[in-house]
């Protein structure tokens, strides 16, 4: 997959491309419904598949705030789309400047002009331009005008959920309360974090007798204070794991952390990069009288999450 930092990078349109646009914030399965779409109509056409994206999110940019928390880092999302099999990923800077542009604007000079669309695929409810104030009806309209056309795609149901539909702010709304089970079951994967490990506050070997990696997640979205059976990769190597994330309330220091403790692990890996993949929800956090019952507790904890993530790695 080629990758295109920024829009003035693009030296000439590509051929017969067929493009989808948005934020693609997970890449769940959703928008990897309009991956497929994209590609097989660029094999039709003989053409190139292109997903055209924006960084950062455009609400941090149009509201001046930094939320939502995002479920996938930039390298995270650039890769689930390389994964899916795309010729061409584009990433807009999302600047004022760029949401200035009008809706006509948007379709000319950037799909017609620089890209060369031949074809446009998006959810029925995409909007564009300055104020989104450009909507299907108009992209179409538009779409004679400069030379492509439009195909719109139905978002996926919930199952289950009446009058659900898959989408990155439901799946926010699921990993925030600590349903990750469910959230993958949207994603098509389970919800991964990346972070460089820190050192911590010394006390998971030192005092519980369980050593944890501290992790922070910065702009990521973090699931629900409990401790979670997880998956974790380092170097290109899954171990299985237990993580914490919380206060820790058993010590009172109110700090905020996510604390995982690997598995049969046994190695110095402060600064270095981790992947964390949470899978179920054990339990809630809680306050223990001591810490010879929290030591009893996560023993627990990391027996309950070799059930799951053994479980996990059979199907």
């Amino acid at each position: 997959m080629r990758v295109f930092e920024d829009i003035e990078s693009i030296e000439r349109p590509f051929q017969n491309g067929v493009v989808t646009i948005g934020n693609f914030d997970g890449v769940h399965r959703g928008h990897q419904t309009l991956f497929e779409k994209v590609m097989k109509k660029a094999a039709l056409m003989d053409g190139t598949s292109i997903v055209m994206t924006f960084e950062p999110h455009p609400s941090r940019i149009i509201t001046g705030k930094k939320k939502p928390p995002l479920i996938t880092s930039y390298e995270r999302k650039k890769n689930l789309i390389r994964e899916a099999g795309l010729d061409v990923m584009i990433c807009a800077p999302f600047t004022r400047e760029f949401a200035s542009l009008t809706a006509e604007a948007f379709a000319r000079d950037i799909l017609a002009k620089k890209i060369g669309a031949r074809a446009v695929v998006v959810g029925r409810d995409y909007s564009f331009g300055k104020n989104r104030e450009g909507d299907i009806r108009l992209l179409r309209e538009y779409s004679e005008k400069f030379g492509f056309e439009v195909d719109t795609v139905d978002w996926l149901p919930i199952p289950g959920e009446e009058g659900g539909k898959i989408s990155s702010t439901k799946i926010r709304a699921l990993i925030s309360r600590g349903k990750v089970a469910d959230a993958a079951g949207l994603l098509g994967r389970h919800y991964q974090a990346e972070g460089t490990v820190r050192r911590g506050r010394n006390r998971g070997g030192r005092l519980v007798g369980f050593p944890t990696a501290n992790i922070s997640l910065k702009e990521l979205l973090c699931p629900s204070a409990g401790v979670y059976a997880v998956f974790v990769d380092l170097d290109g190597v899954r171990f299985q794991g237990a993580a914490n994330v919380g206060v820790s309330p058993t010590f009172d220091d109110h700090i905020f952390t996510v604390e995982i403790h690997i598995l049969d692990f046994d190695q110095d890996i402060y600064g270095r990069e981790i992947s964390v993949s949470f899978v179920e929800k054990i339990r809630d956090e809680k306050k223990f009288p001591d810490i010879p019952a929290l030591s009893e507790q996560i023993e627990k904890d990391a027996a309950r999450a070799r059930e799951i993530l053994s479980a996990a790695s059979d199907q």
